[in-house]
């Protein structure tokens, strides 16, 4: 029997052929690969990052045609900005910016949401745990990706915790004070990711960061920032 490579499609239809149910529809099967591609294409990005990622190894992974990626997506950086946009989208879904707050808490309230849904999603476990080492290498190793992702993604959440800054310091949005502090909160946020191989061999009796240990972190940038906007907030002697 020739060695081949089977298809979604091909295998899908074997199973439906033995279980003797119909076949699923062109579109559903369609809509099925181009799942699986995304989805391996992310393991496989957020793994090797783009420049070393390959087609083929993407491919083995969705167990689709080599030729896949190019008839779903066009290329490997259309795909690459696809698995961006996905990957953002679903851990935002997971973990919105504001979790399960409303409108009318509190400033301080959402600064501790937003906090810790950071945190939740850059160290999220299980079999989407690819979603935040992806945007987190793109961070460190930008592509030309990043641009359509912070217009359509980060911008509004910078908008939100600037206006929440804003809140907590009593001025306007576009005060310089908000910009710097927005950005020394996320830092905070960021820090124990980008800093992990150094905070590892520091401090190596401290195991990797599970639920719990998200959660009192989170409690403690959210109490160190807004000591630090209380202070802030006050007028100049």
């Amino acid at each position: 029997m020739p060695k081949f490579l089977l298809t979604c499609q091909t295998i899908v239809l074997i199973i439906c052929l033995k279980m003797k149910l119909p076949p699923l529809p062109a579109d559903a099967s369609h809509a099925e690969t181009r799942r699986l591609l995304l989805e391996a294409a992310g393991t496989v990005f957020a793994e090797f990052g783009f420049r070393d990622a390959t087609v083929r190894e993407i491919c083995r992974r969705a167990g689709a045609n080599v030729a896949a990626v190019n008839y779903h997506f066009g290329d490997k950086e259309k795909l690459y900005v696809e698995v961006l946009r996905h990957a953002h989208g679903k851990a935002l879904e997971k973990y919105p910016p504001l979790l399960d707050l409303d409108e009318t808490a509190s400033p301080a309230e959402k600064l501790h949401a937003f906090v810790h849904s950071l945190l939740l999603r850059i160290f999220d476990k299980g079999p989407n745990s690819w979603h935040g080492k992806l945007i987190s290498r793109e961070m460190i190793e930008p592509t030309p990706a990043l641009d359509s992702l912070v217009e359509e993604r980060m911008r509004p959440m910078a908008a939100q915790i600037g206006q929440i800054v804003a809140d907590l310091l009593h001025c306007p949005p576009n005060d310089e004070r908000v910009r710097l502090c927005a950005f020394s909160i996320v830092s905070q946020c960021v820090f124990y990711h980008h800093c992990r191989p150094v905070l590892c061999r520091l401090f190596p009796q401290r195991p990797p960061l599970e639920t719990a240990d998200v959660a009192r972190l989170a409690e403690h940038i959210t109490r160190f920032s807004l000591a630090a906007l209380e202070q802030l907030s006050k007028p100049k002697p």
